[in-house]
């Protein structure tokens, strides 16, 4: 049986799509079978950043409503052969996702699956509740700002109380992925330390990825930054991220400020 992961936050815009793609192909390229499936009904975007916009015929609601069936639906990624897609209807509105529809998708992926990654809509409405309900662990995305992780700490409320995991009074292991951070803005003080970031949650740490342009680029390209940019700190971080949820011990690697050998000289001279 696989493991259900929820990628979910409280505000829009940290990078939990972003963040679904890079983990689920970081974790495909280790040979694992992974289901990438996009609770976001009405605003789909994770077919976008893996480059299957076209390749879109039946969806999520399609399978639910048994228009279609899974293995219908599903669609194999190009580059990674053990890299699937589940996407989101793009005309309906969150009501066509049930409770008992969900529970039977993600129970079918379950058994076929090694990690099967809902990538949760913002917020706590429908679409993000299910897409926690049946959740094995929880990635929860965060930037290092106030607001942001204000809404993070809401949402961990949430897969304390609405899981069926909670229901059962079972823990669900839960992590933090800090997204667009930025160490010299860290420095001035203009954003949270990860320390504050971690004192807050109060959850283990599972990354930190840097901002960084290579990942705005990845999704205008319809990649994962960890296929489009592998070099990158931020397809380091994400590739690190897998490793450990796969349960290995990878020492974390926090970004610095990188000093210009140019702007050194010139201090230096003065």
């Amino acid at each position: 049986m696989g493991t259900v992961i929820t990628v979910t936050s409280g505000k829009g815009g940290v990078g939990k799509t972003t963040s679904s793609a890079a983990l689920g192909a970081a974790l495909a390229q280790t040979g694992d079978s992974v289901a990438l499936v996009d609770f976001d009904v009405g605003l789909r975007n994770l077919d976008l950043v893996l480059g299957a916009e076209r390749r879109v015929v039946y969806d999520f609601v399609n399978v639910i409503q048994g228009q279609a069936k899974l293995s219908q639906a599903l669609i194999r990624d190009k580059r990674i052969d053990t890299l699937h897609l589940l996407a989101a209807s793009q005309t309906r509105d969150k009501d066509a996702l049930t409770e008992e529809g969900v529970e039977a998708v993600v129970n079918a992926l379950r058994k076929t699956f090694d990690w099967v990654i809902c990538d949760s809509p913002a917020g706590i409405e429908r679409g993000a509740l299910l897409a926690m309900r049946h959740a094995d662990m929880a990635i929860v995305v965060t930037n290092p700002e106030v607001s942001s992780v204000r809404d993070s700490d809401r949402i961990i409320g949430l897969l304390d109380a609405r899981t069926i995991k909670a229901e059962n009074g079972e823990s669900m292991e839960k992590h933090v992925l800090i997204t667009r951070y930025d160490p010299a803005r860290a420095a001035r003080g203009d954003m949270l330390a990860i320390d504050d970031v971690l004192e807050i949650l109060s959850l283990p740490l599972i990354g930190i990825v840097p901002e960084s342009p290579s990942v705005l680029k990845a999704s205008n390209l319809g990649l994962p930054v960890v296929l489009a940019d592998p070099s990158s700190d931020s397809a380091r971080a994400y590739a690190d991220a897998a490793k450990r949820i796969k349960g290995e011990s990878i020492e974390m690697a926090v970004p610095s400020v990188k000093k210009s050998l140019f702007g050194g000289l010139f201090r230096r001279a003065a």
